[in-house]
């Protein structure tokens, strides 16, 4: 079965072409700036990577290209589209209806446009997505694969807030979570590779990237997450703030006579890593700067990695215990100092890293911890793309997810 996954962002699509009874991967790419005259699809073909420039103005025409690309006598690795049998689409905000991934009818669509106002930034285009696909491929199963659905086991003593109860009632203000495909693909791999049981296991999943969030996992359920109602919530990121004092927002509004708009570029584009070091939100390039003595490029790492220390213990405390730590995510699976420099912080929990394995892991699954640590230190690559084909699969197939 060949299954198409789809991210559609504001201004971008990425996709990957998966043969997923083999578990290989076709093809797999993305186009970006649409709408811009200097769009673009970039995508690997015989292990090369090609970059070629496109007129594109939507999303109905950038999924249109990719799927021509995947089709070209030049680059293609079908035929037809005929050979396509399913599409899996990224869909971030699933509200508190859906606690699993969905085959799309109307009434999901429906609750997907309920969930525009909590979630405007992502929403509309996962749904730009899914009206392309039903535009060029109108006989092709589709399924929806939420980010929040794997935090729907929260306890409500974990998702609410502290507002006025009739906030969650009229305008479901609440913690919802985000990366759930992650955590719950890590969750469940690193147990295989360890040979445990997840129903048996307390595990802190860290999902450290440009966008980051940590998730504790309780016997196989989520209990908690850092990212809230929007995904600004939580850790320091590349471009996002994380936690920060409301009445500090408001007093920024007031003094400077910002709109909400304003401030939502602030707090998710303006912040995090570039806000604090004024030099990129690509922590490379700020690991550069601090290893040259920048004061500033310092204070962002030690600010990111007190976020992630704090929330670990946090967690762990939530739980009574951790008997898995993951670090996964662009940051999390290749910054070997990151990973040290917050397990150094957990040795009052029995963590242990081996400094020479983990020095050496730069993307690998495996273990860092010593034998000696009484907590399992991972590293395991997350692939999303790989959860949201499986779980087209199985809803195509007729089964649970």
């Amino acid at each position: 079965m060949n299954i198409l996954v789809l991210n559609c962002g504001s201004s971008s699509v990425k996709y990957k072409l998966i043969e997923i009874k083999a578990n290989k991967v076709l093809a797999e790419g993305g186009i970006e700036k649409i709408g811009l005259p200097d769009a673009f699809i970039k995508f690997k073909s015989d292990g090369k990577k090609i970059q070629q420039d496109l007129d594109i103005s939507d999303h109905t025409g950038a999924i249109k290209a990719i799927l021509d690309n995947l089709t070209s006598k030049q680059y293609g690795c079908i035929k037809s589209f005929d050979e396509i049998d399913a599409v899996g689409h990224r869909v971030v905000h699933g509200g508190e209806k859906f606690n699993k991934s969905m085959l799309i009818n109307q009434e999901v669509i429906d609750m997907i446009k309920e969930c525009y106002g909590i979630a405007p930034l992502h929403n509309p285009v996962n749904m730009a997505g899914i009206n392309a696909i039903t535009a060029i491929l109108p006989h092709v199963p589709q399924v929806a694969v939420f980010d929040t659905a794997f935090h729907q086991t929260m306890p409500p003593k974990a998702y609410m807030y502290a507002l006025p109860y009739k906030y969650y009632i009229i305008d479901h203000v609440r913690r919802y979570g985000f990366h759930g495909t992650s955590h719950r693909y890590v969750t469940q791999r690193v147990c295989q590779y360890l040979g445990v049981n997840k129903e048996e296991k307390k595990i802190i999943t860290c999902h450290i990237g440009n966008g980051g969030s940590i998730t504790a996992v309780y016997h196989g359920r989520s209990i908690d997450t850092t990212m809230g109602l929007t995904p600004t919530e939580g850790l320091m990121m590349g471009t996002r703030c994380g936690d920060v004092d409301p009445g500090a927002l408001l007093y920024l509004m007031e003094k400077h006579h910002l709109n909400s708009r304003g401030m939502l570029e602030i707090t998710n584009k303006l912040s995090g890593i570039l806000g604090i070091t004024g030099i990129s939100p690509d922590m490379r390039e700020v690991n550069a700067a601090a290893a040259e003595g920048d004061d500033r490029a310092q204070l962002g790492l030690d600010m990111y990695e007190h976020r992630i220390t704090k929330y670990i213990g946090a967690f762990a405390a939530e739980m009574n215990g951790v008997d898995i730590i993951v670090f996964t995510g662009g940051v999390g699976e290749h910054q070997a100092n990151l990973r040290a420099n917050v397990c150094r912080t957990l040795g009052y929990m029995g963590v242990e890293i081996d400094d020479k394995v983990n020095d050496a892991n730069n993307g690998d699954e495996g273990v860092i911890s010593t034998e000696r640590s009484r907590v399992k230190v991972v590293v395991i690559p997350t692939d999303e793309e790989y959860m949201i084909a499986k779980d087209t699969e199985a809803i195509v197939e007729g089964r649970e997810p």
